[in-house]
């Protein structure tokens, strides 16, 4: 996909690489919501940091990158680093290492901890695009995520509902990239100011992303391969 000029890749994994700059970005990682619940009486299998990092070394490994940019929300909240066990603390020390490393402040996170390596900044500006947490419409280039992106369509009689990335060509917002992360349908207004006109939606598959031809999601339109 084209945005802004920048040639990307989307990954069904929710990641996203530049090849240009050998930039790989995600969003809203979350680490450590399972345990932030569990801390309010509301108890989920505490796994899902060792599967975010799984998922993420997995696309690291696929795509070598000299750096990669954390679009905020990284960690749940500011209390996070202490509940990180030690196995996912070093996970995340053996991530960092290596290769720039940026984390993009988010509303839960405004200071990621500096003893797991990369560097905390407001938003980072690469070519034609600001890598920022939240996007605010207004200018062309936003990549960014917050809003947990997702999406519904019909195939074969079933309604089938996945996270996604979304687009006009000038802007991008990311799907969540934690395990627990969750989603906002694309259809919410909070869409709306980013993307005041025609934009395209790319979910998630298995093994693929899939293009969806449409302004907005409806019933009856079919997926295409990307």
């Amino acid at each position: 996909m084209l945005v802004n000029g920048a040639a990307l890749i989307a990954h069904h994994s929710g990641a996203l690489f530049w090849p240009e700059q050998s930039l790989l970005i995600v969003a809203d990682l979350h680490l450590e919501k399972g345990s932030a619940r569990a801390d309010k009486g509301h108890f989920l299998p505490p796994y899902d940091t060792a599967a975010t990092l799984r998922q993420l070394a997995s696309v690291v490994a696929k795509f070598t990158p000299a750096a990669v940019a954390c679009l905020g929300d990284s960690f749940h909240d500011a209390r996070a680093e202490g509940r990180l066990n030690t196995a996912d603390a070093e996970a995340i020390r053996a991530l960092t290492q290596g290769r720039e490393w940026f984390w993009i402040d988010g509303n839960h996170d405004p200071c990621p901890p500096a003893h797991l390596g990369g560097v905390g900044i407001a938003s980072l500006v690469r070519g034609p695009l600001i890598l920022k947490h939240q996007a605010v419409g207004r200018e062309a280039g936003e990549i960014a995520g917050h809003l947990h992106p997702k999406a519904s369509v019909r195939l074969a009689g079933r309604r089938l509902t996945r996270r996604c990335f979304v687009t006009d060509d000038l802007r991008l917002v990311l799907p969540a990239f934690g395990a627990y992360a969750g989603g906002l349908d694309v259809g919410d207004p909070a869409f709306s100011t980013i993307f005041p006109g025609p934009f395209r939606v790319y979910l998630l598959g298995q093994n693929k992303v899939h293009a969806f031809p449409s302004t907005r999601p409806t019933a009856r339109l079919p997926l295409k391969r990307v």
